[in-house]
């Protein structure tokens, strides 16, 4: 016997409205509503469930709201109407009690003489007192789940709504930072790696060609090559790694290179460790200095001399305006130093050893004039007038004069990236030390930046070996025009020295967000990029403001810092995805405006999200800590409302490289299908690997001492 429309509908009812606040509705359940199975909708469905839907009807369609929990009381009397009880005397009976989450409307259209629903957030009028509580369709439970306004790319379905479809916009997805947060194992990697793939399959359907799309992943566990390096793979990816293209047997992989000239000031005072008195501001000078030698096509012997002079020129410059020339006890030590370099290139530069000779006299001059002799037998100096020192500084401008000037006084300044060779800045930043009074000071800087340039494994990656330049850098690791390379860059970060993968990091994230400014200033128009960071909580770490900020840790935070408040005015996303959210830095979290959350079971990561997230969920995100592997909680500015969903399914071969090592196969050599599961070892293989032997860049081992035999002098050794 079919329903009419009116029986239906009462059929849905399950309870009545007894509690209204804003942010908090309490519902008494009907004693006929279903306890465990609902089949009044359409289909069977668990009622009542924590965290699914229910409506209620307003003038404006249906006021939706979530159930956050569910209870029992007791009442002297069941609650029915026209209830007989034959004379019976009722016992104390139980009351079902749910609470609501206010979510939004369900607005209601007829079209074509069926009915449409949409869903918005927010409410102008909450429901009364007495106002009847409704289990939505499956008509309605589709349009409050896939209440995208863009439903163009899917990404999973929800268990609580029919398995209805879940679609996001990437507009809004990627357009204001994106957190996917969750435990090792909950399935994080996949979500990420889905992500972008199902962007970029989407992407290529409304389009003929390639599209034009930029997604940068920076891969410290080196696990999502695997996952976009398949053979007749659609999306095209390009693999960068430590080590040479022929070591990794993939076509699509090249050498890791962030030559040092990428670096500013900042980055390179905090992996030098200059300290600030001193020796940050000569660090910065020797930038200034060396790049601003760069428009000349080679290092001329007139080039050199000039800079050496203008080096000495602003020094003295210097020395006056601090009012260090009536202090003779420090400028007499570095005018000695001058007028041995001085003297020096009279040898080394014999076309200008006239007006050479004319400095070395003036400095000579005025040496002689205020030494003295010390009681224990020591040179000192008295205060040097004014005008001796600017009658130096007089034969020096009109050398400079002749050279071109000086360097430093025009061209870009330390932060630009000009190339340069990393030993003549070491070289040129040991000559400045020199000509100060305390050259002993700059000793540990100047080792600790050799000791880099000589180290192979650190050379590889940052040194200014082969032809590379910025136009080339920014082609290959950000993406050709209209993406003609690929959509898609893997930097893998995984064999990174640890002594310079903040650093590498820092700047490839701030060369991105630098490069994408700069379009928009040319342009006037933005050119959205994505920029994915793995294990986000090494590298995006929280510091304290009282902490030294010259840390490379808190360099790198701070670049991705600048990322998350101005990266979305220059079309830059982030994606960020970590374990420990609690050790996130709180302003990048704080500008992520979606989250998908997988299991968290962490106190700690728990109590942060929930300070995070600005919506009324605390019975939804009491769920985290059980949600299985693949489920997470999807809110925030890319849905309309939160929504628990199950992520699609990824093929083996499609997923990162981030599975849980299988003991029990490997010991007993067969897995749980039967086959035969082998782990062969070539420590011989490894070794020479380790080593850098077979390759290019071999490493020369030095071979142990051997005592000499009394046959054997010690000579011969």
């Amino acid at each position: 016997m079919s329903q009419t429309p009116f029986e239906y509908v009462g059929g849905l009812r399950i309870g009545t409205v007894e509690y209204v606040s804003p942010d908090e509705i309490k519902v008494l359940l009907d004693v006929e509503s279903p306890e465990s199975i609902a089949l009044n909708t359409g289909t069977p469905r668990p009622f009542p469930r924590v965290n699914s839907y229910l409506l209620i009807p307003n003038e404006e369609g249906y006021f939706v709201g979530q159930i956050e929990w569910l209870t029992v009381e007791r009442s002297a009397f069941p609650k029915r109407r026209g209830m007989r009880d034959f004379g019976l005397v009722d016992l104390p009976y139980p009351l079902r009690i749910l609470s609501l989450n206010p979510l939004g409307v369900l607005y209601k259209k007829r079209i074509h003489d069926q009915d449409k629903f949409s869903f918005r957030r927010g409410m102008e009028a909450f429901p009364t007192i007495g106002d009847g509580v409704f289990l939505p369709t499956d008509n309605q439970l589709r349009s409050i789940v896939e209440s995208c306004e863009k439903p163009r790319i899917k990404i999973g379905t929800s268990p609580l709504a029919g398995n209805a479809d879940v679609y996001v916009d990437p507009d809004r997805l990627f357009g204001r930072h994106l957190a996917v947060l969750g435990n090792t194992g909950s399935g994080k990697s996949c979500t990420v790696a889905g992500l972008i793939r199902w962007s970029l399959e989407a992407a290529r359907k409304e389009t003929d060609g390639t599209p034009n799309a930029r997604f940068i992943i920076l891969d410290p566990n080196g696990e999502y090559a695997r996952a976009f390096s398949n053979e007749n793979e659609t999306i095209k990816a390009r693999i960068f790694r430590v080590g040479s293209e022929e070591s990794s047997g993939e076509d699509n992989t090249n050498q890791l290179q962030v030559p040092l000239w990428f670096w500013n000031s900042s980055e390179w005072c905090s992996f030098s460790q200059a300290r600030e008195g001193a020796q940050r501001p000569l660090l910065r000078r020797a930038l200034r200095e060396i790049k601003n030698g760069n428009d000349q096509p080679d290092l001329s012997d007139d080039f050199v001399l000039r800079r050496k002079i203008s080096s000495i020129l602003i020094n003295l410059r210097n020395q006056v305006r601090k009012g260090d020339n009536y202090e003779g006890w420090k400028l007499g030590p570095k005018l000695e130093v001058f007028l041995v370099d001085i003297i020096s290139f009279i040898e080394l530069y014999p076309s200008y050893s006239t007006i050479l000779s004319r400095i070395r006299d003036e400095i000579d001059f005025a040496l002689n004039q205020q030494k003295y002799t010390r009681t224990n037998g020591t040179v000192g100096y008295n205060a040097f007038p004014v005008t001796y020192i600017e009658s130096i500084i007089y034969e020096l401008t009109n050398l400079l004069d002749s050279l071109g000037g000086l360097v430093y006084q025009s061209g870009p300044d330390e932060d630009c990236p000009l190339p340069y060779s990393g030993s003549a800045f070491a070289d040129h930043l040991e000559e400045l030390a020199n000509q100060e009074t305390n050259p002993q000071y700059f000793d540990y800087l100047i080792m600790r930046i050799r000791m880099m340039l000589s180290d192979t494994r650190i050379n590889s990656i940052v040194g200014d070996e082969g032809d590379l330049s910025l136009t080339k850098w920014l082609t290959d690791y950000i993406g050709a025009n209209k993406a003609e390379n690929g959509q898609l860059t893997i930097i893998d970060l995984s064999l990174v020295p640890p002594e310079i993968i903040h650093i590498v990091t820092a700047v490839i994230a701030r060369m991105v967000f630098e490069a994408l400014q700069r379009y928009r200033k040319i342009s006037s128009k933005s050119l959205p990029t994505v920029l994915v960071m793995e294990e986000a909580h090494t590298f995006i770490k929280r510091y304290r403001e009282e902490t030294d900020h010259n840390e490379a840790s808190i360099v790198c935070c701070q670049v991705f810092e600048k990322i998350a408040k101005e990266g979305r005015k220059f079309g830059l996303g982030l994606l960020l995805s970590s374990q420990r959210p609690s050790e996130l830095s709180q302003t990048v979290l704080s500008q992520c405006n979606t989250f998908i959350l997988h299991r968290i079971s962490n106190d700690r990561d728990q109590e942060l999200v929930h300070k995070l997230v600005p919506d009324n969920l605390r019975g939804l995100l009491r769920e985290l800590p059980t949600l299985p592997s693949q489920n997470a909680i999807l809110l925030g500015w890319a849905s309309e409302l939160p929504v628990l969903l199950r992520i699609n399914d990824l093929p083996k071969k499609q997923q990162p490289q981030s599975d849980d090592p299988d003991f029990w196969s490997v010991w007993t050599g067969i897995d749980e299908d039967g086959q035969v599961v082998e782990r062969s070892i070539n420590w011989q293989e490894i070794a020479d690997d380790w080593q850098g032997k077979g390759t290019d860049k071999q490493v020369k081992i030095a071979k142990p001492y051997v005592a000499p035999t009394k046959e054997e002098p010690e000579d011969n050794i």
